[in-house]
């Protein structure tokens, strides 16, 4: 929520705005469903595959899949804003060519080693690069209003406990599907 309040809602709405989100797991489908919210005209999921490509377009996003350069060479200075959701190591230098002059790469997902961006491509192109967290608690109370005022839930699945390493092995593979798993606590033994 705090990069989509910072960079959509305090810049005047998501009327005439495109977001590009790179991953589509829980935090990219929650991004989805809060940018449809502040009403962003164009939303397209950006993935190194097609295997979440129907997910994405059940919920009316665009589809990029990365890993065909094709694809990925189509969608120059298409996005005002990108959130990369991804928490793994990935190729942003690659992707950073997707933002319009003047755009914002957000980094949500934590990547713990560093990525390396040619200079000029900051400075051809004034993109800027950042990262997020939550925001606060009064942002976070601000988060929670506009989710209930808008009806903006994740979907899930309840997963036993002794599936969560096949489901993170899954999310690192990046076939899990969009759907957030949530562990069942009482199947922990």
């Amino acid at each position: 929520f705090s990069p989509l309040n910072r960079h959509i809602i305090q810049k005047g709405g998501g009327k005439g705005k495109s977001l590009g989100i790179v991953g589509f797991g829980g935090l990219g489908q929650m991004a989805v469903k809060l940018a449809k919210a502040m009403e962003v005209d164009t939303i397209t999921i950006l993935s190194r595959s097609d295997k979440k490509k129907d997910a994405a377009e059940k919920l009316g996003c665009k589809y990029i899949n990365y890993s065909n350069e094709e694809e990925l060479g189509n969608a120059g200075r298409t996005f005002d804003v990108v959130l990369d959701t991804v928490s793994a190591p990935h190729d942003v230098a690659k992707l950073i060519s997707t933002l319009k002059v003047g755009g914002n790469w957000v980094l949500i997902g934590g990547v713990g080693q560093p990525f390396q961006i040619s200079a000029f491509a900051l400075l051809f192109s004034r993109h800027s690069i950042e990262g997020s967290l939550i925001g606060g608690v009064p942002e976070t109370q601000e988060m929670l209003d506009f989710c209930a005022k808008h009806n903006v839930v994740p979907e899930f699945e309840v997963i036993n406990a002794k599936d969560a390493d096949k489901q993170f092995k899954a999310m690192m593979e990046g076939s899990s599907g969009a759907d957030r798993k949530v562990i069942d606590m009482s199947t922990l033994k």
